[in-house]
């Protein structure tokens, strides 16, 4: 059995986390600087080379302007 970063669930969560960014008009590094890390976290993040933590999800969900909550329902609905 695969880990549960690599399942489908998160390559969905993993898309739309970038399309917000991308949204947003910032860049990986801008990101990576208002939340303090080093810009290959935030693109290991969202190329599943990185397990997505909880609290990190959130702090690079405010930094590009998104509602946590939409990417949480994402799995939510995926699952049923």
């Amino acid at each position: 059995m695969k880990p549960s970063s690599y399942s489908p669930h998160y390559d969905k969560l993993r898309a739309w986390m970038k399309q917000k960014r991308e949204e947003s008009g910032l860049s990986q590094r801008a990101v990576a600087i208002i939340v303090g890390r080093h810009h290959s976290v935030v693109g290991k993040l969202e190329q599943d080379r990185r397990k997505i933590e909880m609290l990190e999800y959130v702090a690079y969900c405010q930094a590009i302007g998104a509602d946590p909550h939409e990417g949480l329902d994402i799995i939510i609905r995926d699952k049923d």
